[in-house]
């Protein structure tokens, strides 16, 4: 398999090849801090139903929860990820980087709570058990990467699933993730990786 390239990241700190769909649910960080951890999620509206335009509504917070019986429980809810990429690969950006997009929830990383504050969340159509395509896989360490050269301070040891993060209450990105591809994709010196157990 080729080397997968870097994305590119553009002054206002948004991936350049990725569709903008600027979300209402958003805020400013704390003292404007730089994010320093990345966190990777899962996704899929109705659960299980891949192809649906739902997850663009909620984040947009146009979502109507009259459409699924599912929905109804979401009905007020406010989040957002800064990116999420389809099973396609194509990538929709929903929140500047340097800006808090609302997706961790309550959570902590390394004894701080309040992962939002300092962190960037990525959603991953797919669940727990599905697995995750190829094109999936390319786009996350492509983007990975770049966001890696642009905030020094992530580090593959601040690389984290939703679930270390909130243990006990989220799962994601599920057993079917496969973490020893991923981390060995960014690998660039052929070092040691590491478990996913810096939390």
């Amino acid at each position: 398999m080729p080397v997968i390239k870097c994305a590119e990241i553009d002054e206002h700190h948004c991936l350049v090849d990725a569709q903008q769909r600027p979300s209402p649910h958003y805020d400013e960080r704390p003292n404007r801090e730089l994010p320093s951890v990345l966190v990777i999620h899962n996704i899929t509206l109705p659960p299980g139903e891949f192809g649906h335009r739902y997850i663009d509504d909620l984040f947009m917070g146009t979502l109507d929860c009259a459409a699924h019986p599912f929905f109804q429980q979401l009905e007020g809810l406010r989040v957002s990820a800064h990116c999420v990429i389809n099973r396609q690969g194509n990538v929709s950006q929903y929140v500047p980087f340097d800006r808090r997009a609302w997706h961790a929830g309550v959570s902590s990383f390394q004894g701080r709570a309040r992962v939002n504050d300092f962190a960037i969340g990525i959603e991953l159509e797919g669940t727990d058990s599905s697995g995750f395509t190829s094109a999936q896989y390319q786009r996350l360490i492509a983007i990975t990467k770049a966001l890696m050269m642009r905030y020094p301070t992530i580090s593959l040891g601040k690389i984290v699933g939703h679930c270390d993060i909130a243990p006990g209450r989220k799962t994601d990105p599920g057993v079917a993730f496969d973490w020893g591809y991923f981390r060995s994709q960014l690998s660039s010196s052929g070092e040691p990786i590491g478990s996913n157990t810096a939390v």
